[in-house]
């Protein structure tokens, strides 16, 4: 591993599923190597995947099998910018259809747990434009699982 800085996923004991996965799924993703257990470890064995190091859209993770002590929250979660519904849908239903559940307001959990915002550029236009264009678009947005494009941009015009 050659970045000083990365995001490291605690995972029960399918971290190399959860990154093929997810480099199968978005772009400028792969799985860049898989180390093995040089011994026993909680909930593990010697010679299984301990930790799998990959990218997702480009930043780089890693995955930590370690067991069940620790469960993912949405204190964490990737947010993936899309340019269209076809790409949100894409995104979406590749989680959710994988496993996966559907939450509010663009966030989805993959079967891995790990949080999933699927962010349609449109909608954080519009909260960035703020006043009367914003509120109407955030109501609109509360009211959603998967983000509607076509909704959004019609908050926006009011």
């Amino acid at each position: 591993m050659t970045q000083k800085n990365t995001i490291c996923l605690w995972f029960e004991k399918d971290a190399e599923g959860a990154a093929r996965f997810y480099a199968e799924t978005f772009p400028n993703s792969k799985v860049t190597a898989v180390r093995k257990a040089p011994s026993d470890f909680p909930g593990g064995k010697e010679g299984q995947p301990l930790t799998v190091e990959f990218t997702v859209c480009g930043i780089p993770c890693m995955g930590l099998n370690g067991g069940s002590f620790f469960k993912p929250s949405e204190a964490f979660s990737f947010q993936i910018a899309t340019d269209n519904q076809e790409e949100t849908d894409r995104y979406w239903n590749t989680i959710v259809k994988n496993g996966g559940q559907e939450s509010n307001c663009g966030w989805c959990k993959d079967r891995w747990g790990i949080s999933w915002q699927i962010t349609p550029r449109v909608l954080t236009d519009a909260m960035a434009a703020g006043g009367a264009e914003a509120k109407r678009v955030f109501d609109a947005m509360m009211k959603m699982k998967k983000i509607d494009v076509a909704a959004i941009e019609a908050a926006r015009r009011g």
